[in-house]
């Protein structure tokens, strides 16, 4: 069923509303995505705070000449959606994971990053950063370490010492 205009600019005004709001986009091609699979999608992308949408590409193209983000704007190609949240890197991570599990269905074609636009390969990147818990083990891994090694050494000398 064709759309009138006034819908064609509700839609457009949607996708704009949505980016204002969003620190980061990821473009998605969702070719071949079932039904079932891109309910789960939705659903585990809901629970990080993440949303979804599906537009035309001509009409997400209309919406995002509007905004002036610096870079070379990806093409849009295939059946098209985005992912966009106030987290700059959840986005990113959930797509991405959806893209490892369902080879061939989903799979990231660019995105906004910081007002900026990315190729896929940045945004893949980007999606591989740990989540901030993560980093905060990380961080405090390398902040023991160093200590951890001189009590074991204290240990060692302590043993030698008493026997």
């Amino acid at each position: 069923m064709a759309r009138t205009k006034a819908q064609k600019k509700e839609i457009i005004e949607k996708v704009r509303t949505l980016m204002e709001g969003a620190k980061s986009l990821v473009f998605v091609n969702i070719h071949g995505l079932k039904l079932e699979d891109a309910t789960k999608m939705r659903r585990t992308l809901k629970a990080e705070r993440v949303g979804f949408f599906v537009a035309k590409k001509s009409l997400t193209s209309l919406a995002l000449a509007s905004k002036k983000y610096a870079g070379t704007a990806p093409e849009l190609v295939g059946e098209f959606g985005f992912a966009y949240g106030t987290d700059l890197v959840a986005p990113a991570r959930g797509v991405y994971e959806f893209q490892k599990k369902l080879k061939g269905q989903v799979a990231i074609i660019g995105g906004v990053f910081e007002s900026r636009y990315m190729t896929k390969e940045e945004m893949i990147d980007i999606a591989s950063i740990p989540a901030l818990p993560v980093l905060q083990g990380m961080f405090l891994n390398v902040i023991n370490f160093p200590i951890q090694g001189f009590v074991m050494a204290l240990g060692e000398i302590s043993k030698k010492k008493t026997v």
